[in-house]
């Protein structure tokens, strides 16, 4: 059984491995496949006592990645009269507009290999890895050094700050190819910080299908002229089944046309945001939307705001049932009142963060939790 240290530290972490699913600067799918890849090294690297690892080498991890994306790089279609001109290995990076353009560099290994070596779509890895031995470890050595080059040493950043707590390596991201090849002068490994090899442990049943279902919908977004489903998941569980059009005005009124979140001017294009995001409570009460920027919106995505924003957010709630300014937008707009359970959302999830997680404070820029500013804003001390 675990202490509540340990429960606090797991979910720490979780946290925070959530804050890089949703950040925003990935354009490629890189990080699924790598924390994936850590995941199962994990896994497979245990102890004879079944302690997670300390370390993994860079070589593990390409030859890993490889297995992730071999099924990948074989030409998905549709079915049709048409398919022959809709079927392609799908891009595993965000593609132009015209849908052309460049495939994610790894992938492109992989399909490159694959048409040399193994153009039958059902060869397995194993009997590829077998039968052409060094045109794999080939394979394997320029897959290991994309990911050394690109997805290591940027995984871990979270807006404008680098918070290694999965692993520590030993270079950054203005290594060379030529440092990378020095045999002697490279030191390969990856080493996990602290316990975090038997979080990944831990949580893998639980992280596992996430990091998978997001894994798809991005690969979904970039090809959806080939994905018809694409929009399947937002259908089911999204936000977009409900219009927020109808409380955009109020709203904007009652914050006298400023954004919710950097406090400028509001142009013509502004969108409805779910404070506490959609992700973590589908909530589409009054009480749980602003009006923001496109951008502050974008920014913020499903991050959790700062104590700054939850205690502007909290003073305006109205949880005594009074006729309350919110109140009044959600009675002309006809529109769902939950502040009781909107507040009581917000507490179950900020009053259980652990102390070093960080929060969204503004483009980029992430604070550090404010434990003694949360509990008053969210104890009724900062309410109206």
């Amino acid at each position: 059984m675990t202490s509540p240290e340990a429960d606090r530290g797991a979910i720490g972490f979780a946290e925070k491995l959530l804050m890089l699913l949703d950040e925003g600067h990935f354009t490629a799918t890189y990080k699924y496949a790598v924390l994936l890849s850590l995941m199962d090294l994990c896994l497979e690297q245990s102890t004879k006592h079944g302690a997670a690892p300390s370390m993994v080498t860079t070589r593990q991890l390409a030859e890993k990645v490889v297995e992730m994306y071999w099924p990948h790089a074989v030409a998905f279609g549709i079915a049709g009269e048409d398919q022959e001109s809709k079927e392609r290995v799908l891009f595993q990076n965000r593609p132009k507009k015209d849908h052309s353009g460049g495939q994610a560099a790894i992938v492109r290994e992989i399909v490159k290999f694959r048409s040399e070596h193994a153009p039958d779509p059902s060869a397995t890895i194993t009997r590829a890895r077998h039968a052409k031995k060094k045109a794999f470890e080939e394979l394997v050595r320029r897959v290991e050094w994309k990911l050394v080059e690109m997805p290591l040493p940027r995984l871990q950043r979270i807006g404008d700050m680098e918070t290694p707590f999965i692993y520590q390596i030993n270079w950054d991201r203005t290594i060379t190819k030529k440092t990378f090849n020095n045999w002697e002068g490279f030191d390969n490994a990856i080493r996990f910080m602290g316990p975090a090899s038997e979080y990944l442990v831990q949580l893998a049943g639980l992280l596992r299908p996430l990091i998978q279902r997001q894994w798809a919908a991005m690969v979904a977004r970039f090809n959806t002229d080939i994905v018809k489903d694409a929009e399947l998941e937002r259908f089911l569980f999204g936000v977009d089944r409900i219009s927020l059009a109808p409380v955009r005005d109020g709203l904007r009124d009652l914050q006298e046309g400023r954004c919710f979140y950097c406090e400028g001017r509001l142009g013509d294009k502004v969108e409805v945001d779910h404070f506490v995001p959609w992700a973590r409570y589908p909530n589409n009460a009054i009480e749980n939307l602003v009006i923001a920027h496109g951008d502050c919106n974008q920014s913020k995505g499903d991050h959790l705001a700062s104590a700054d924003h939850v205690q502007r957010w909290a003073g305006r709630l109205d949880l005594d049932g009074s006729d309350g300014q919110l109140r009044e937008v959600a009675d002309d707009a006809r529109w769902e009142k939950a502040p009781a359970r909107s507040v009581g959302v917000a507490r179950s999830i900020y009053l259980r963060l652990p102390g070093d997680i960080r929060l969204w404070q503004g483009k980029k820029a992430f604070r550090p939790i404010d434990r003694g500013a949360l509990e008053l804003a969210l104890s009724g001390g900062g309410m109206a």
